[in-house]
């Protein structure tokens, strides 16, 4: 019985969270899904895989489907052996995306009761930190693996939070599985911004325990963890393996190049562009949204309704009120420093209210620990804001500058802050009537305070945004004026919204020191203002109108005309869907095609595209067998346009041009005639012979393409030196020629090339990754080591727990 009543509430609590998760997203119970626009991208991406997976129930590891070639390692590839991957997936049992958002509450949930907070406050903070309007964002875009990992960090937390309370077995053990499941969601960005917190989270133990000189327990803390954090890292080393390999021949890694494509030299040694690193950065001033979600026009489409000034414009303008309605729903009120912002990130100002309660009244010295991570994601999300800063991670700090987006570091932040909140929320309830008074006006003042000075701050806005020019020019200067009038009254509104929130929140606590009020019922009242605060926000940009049929998500694109008449063509060829510019999918759903949608593409095909196809170089497109062009026509209608200068899928050339750097094999690629001549970076590989005799009756003909699998024939009265039109990868793909195995090397900056023997051959290339078999080997040992400490574990507590006084 004893049993049933510790653990009842921490079941209702878990129940809650299923029925919360399944009610918010209550279309998935009609069995329909989401429509998320970078998992729709995903698909197209990850078509061919699926399909090879589906009839031959074996990876294939590589798709020739995008940018002309790359492995699957991040497309979604399933490894050997991946037992982390079978308990996450029972954890998100839910459906999408009801299961990322459970995983929210779940994990924050665990943190909150390691934090000693009783079920009813922590189920509302769970619900408080789950609904934090990024968090949903994400959902709706399709930053899955973003939403994952963010999912169990609250664990992670958890988990180094036990062990330095010297809860050395249960710590370890939630520590390694948390931290492998972390590692196991794949989104390493998101789970290097959780490591720098959990810096400055151990920094604070360390002080904490250098202090009371307990030097002892402090290394047990962290060869604990080191344990942890090497079997976490074992259970998924196929996955970190295989990433670290690709990221080299990424967009992630350095680039050979010296100069860019405009021909200025490139500055700096990072392998992106501090630029293209800083792109989304949060402006200084933009970062009261926390507080206030619209007070820089919340996102670029906005719904505005018609007391809006631009449903006064347009009607001015004799628009029909139809198309008035349609127009207004969907407005670029954004004027922050960002591109594109769906929706901006609101944290909640009933959560920062409670925050700054706790920063006043919370004993507990764990408090300027999350405070600092807030503060440290705060002004890093900055970017190029705040350079100081910036510049120094990017140049310094390892791996810092392998990504971008740096405003998303925010998810610190957005954790940190809900935990102060009901820590403030855990401490009122423990003052008397006076502290009591004395927390609520002082956190009041601060919050009311803050929206004043907005307030009158508000003159020093211009409330311009970084597209109004072209708005002027194309809609007129009474468009712009409206539009600027309806971003100061959403700014007013919302600090308006915001005080009358903290109002709502102090009346509810007034009346509790009052005794007008009961305990819980005052937590149930703050809690429900917290999630209501959130709720109202979140459903303004992901909502029913986002969910669609099964089917629209699972065949995200439609075949075209253009598509068909394509497909008749059964031989082997690539696409160019010219619109796309390398960075849409849709080809990929259909066609081989030389484009894709990735935050990781190949950097090779990328520059290919930025150097030379981009500046309409047609034997790039050549060499690469790109046998139709997609283009659209001056009606809008995309047609077929077949490239009778493909060179095929492998040809044999008459002459080798050596050159010894990555910027002179580049410069060559400018005016080259792909088809007799090929390209080769003496630096990388050994020097080949000038000239070759080419046979005019030579041939070369492909015989079996699988992604993994490459067959030809060739026949050739001569030694001749074949180029074949697939990307050059050096981790995996083996070369044979009558089933022995040869050396290949890399021609054209991107493709394969073989001298092969005069006479008649068989050629194969077969992806076998070592990385997979090692990767795997590494798994199955770690797996088994983590099983024999949970075993252990659970047996050492058993008998502590039967025999307390050993």
């Amino acid at each position: 019985m004893k049993i049933l009543n510790k653990f009842y509430p921490h079941a209702l609590a878990i129940l809650g969270f299923v029925l919360i998760s399944l009610i918010y997203f209550y279309p998935v119970l009609q069995g329909k899904q989401i429509y998320q626009s970078d998992i729709a991208q995903y698909t197209g991406m990850a078509k061919e895989q699926n399909d090879f997976r589906a009839s031959n129930h074996v990876e294939p590891y590589w798709t020739n489907s995008a940018f002309g070639g790359m492995p699957t390692y991040q497309l979604g590839a399933k490894y050997p052996h991946d037992y982390i991957g079978k308990i996450d997936s029972a954890l998100r049992f839910l459906p999408r995306p009801a299961d990322y958002l459970f995983l929210y509450f779940l994990g924050f949930y665990g943190l909150l009761l390691v934090l000693k907070v009783d079920p009813l406050k922590a189920f509302f903070g769970a619900l408080a930190f789950g609904f934090s309007t990024y968090l949903i964002i994400i959902l709706g875009v399709g930053h899955n693996a973003k939403a994952h990992a963010i999912g169990y960090m609250p664990l992670v937390i958890a988990g180094f939070i036990v062990v330095f309370q010297k809860k050395y077995i249960w710590g370890g053990l939630l520590a390694m599985f948390a931290v492998a499941l972390e590692i196991n969601a794949n989104h390493f960005q998101m789970t290097y911004y959780l490591l720098i917190f959990l810096l400055l989270l151990s920094g604070y133990f360390t002080f904490q325990a250098i202090k009371e000189k307990e030097y002892k327990s402090l290394l047990t803390s962290f060869g604990i963890l080191a344990i942890a954090g090497i079997l976490a890292i074992g259970a998924n080393a196929t996955n970190i393996l295989a990433t670290s390999e690709y990221a080299d021949f990424s967009t992630r890694g350095k680039s050979d190049l010296t100069y860019n494509p405009d021909g200025t030299k490139i500055i700096g040694n990072s392998a992106l562009s501090r630029d293209y690193i800083t792109e989304y950065s949060y402006g200084i001033a933009e970062s009261f949204n926390l507080i206030a979600p619209r007070l820089f026009g919340g996102s670029n489409s906005e719904a505005l309704g018609k007391d809006s000034k631009m449903y006064e414009f347009m009607t001015g303008q004799g628009v029909p009120e139809a198309q008035v309605n349609d127009f207004v729903s969907a407005m670029p009120t954004y004027w922050g420093d960002q591109p594109i912002v769906a929706a901006p990130a609101y944290i909640g100002i009933v959560v920062f209210f409670l925050a700054i309660m706790a920063l006043f009244i919370d004993n507990r010295k764990v408090k300027y620990a999350f405070l600092s991570g807030a503060i440290v994601a705060l002004m890093l999300s900055w970017g190029k804001n705040f350079p100081v800063l910036t510049n120094f991670f990017i140049d310094n700090v390892p791996m810092y500058n392998k990504f971008r987006a740096v405003s998303s570091i925010q998810v610190i932040l957005e954790l940190c802050f809900p935990v102060l909140a009901i820590m403030g929320l855990q401490s009122f309830f423990k003052l008397d009537k006076e502290a009591q008074f004395k927390a609520l006006w002082q956190s009041a003042a601060v919050g009311f305070g803050l929206i004043l000075v907005l307030f009158l701050c508000k003159s020093m806005f211009s409330f311009t945004g970084g597209n109004d020019s072209y708005y002027r020019e194309s809609y007129g200067p009474g468009f712009v004026d409206a539009l600027k009038d309806d971003r100061m009254s959403l700014y007013a509104a919302d600090l308006l919204r915001s005080g009358f929130f903290i109002l709502l929140a102090s009346g509810v606590f007034w009346l509790f020191i009052k005794n007008k009020l009961a305990q819980n019922t005052a937590i149930i009242l703050v809690g429900l203002l917290m999630i209501f605060d959130l709720f109202f926000v979140d459903k303004k940009y992901v909502s029913t109108k986002d969910f669609v049929s099964a089917r629209e998500v699972e065949v995200p694109f439609q075949e075209k005309p253009a598509d068909t008449q394509i497909l008749q063509d059964t031989t082997h060829y690539r696409v160019f869907e010219v619109s796309g510019n390398l960075s849409s999918a849709r080809a990929s759903y259909f066609h081989k095609s030389i484009g894709g949608y990735s935050a990781v593409k190949p950097r090779r095909m990328q520059q290919l595209f930025d150097y030379q196809i981009a500046k309409n170089n047609i034997e790039i497109l050549n060499m690469l067998n790109v046998k139709y062009l997609i283009q659209t026509d001056k009606e809008g209608k995309e047609i077929p346009v077949q490239n009778p200068g493909a060179n095929g899928n492998a040809w044999f050339v008459s002459q080798v041009k050596s050159v010894n750097s990555a910027d002179d094999e580049m410069k060559a690629l400018g005016k080259l005639n792909t088809m007799n001549v090929a390209v080769i970076n003496t630096k990388d590989f050994d020097s080949k012979d000038k000239a070759f005799a080419k046979d005019s009756s030579a041939t070369i003909k492909l015989d079996l393409c699988k992604p993994n699998h490459l067959k030809y024939t060739s026949n050739n009265a001569n030694k001749g030196l074949a180029v074949f039109s697939e990307i050059y990868y050096k981790n995996g793909w083996n070369a044979f020629v009558d089933g022995k195995a040869v050396d290949y090397f890399r021609a054209d900056y991107t493709l394969r090339a073989l001298e092969i023997p005069a006479g008649k051959h068989t050629i194969e290339f077969k992806f076998e990754p070592q990385v997979i078999k090692t990767g795997s080997t590494i798994v199955l040992f770690s797996s088994i080591g983590m099983l024999l400490l949970l075993i252990g574990g659970v047996y050492m507590e058993r008998k502590k727990s039967l025999n307390p006084k050993h």
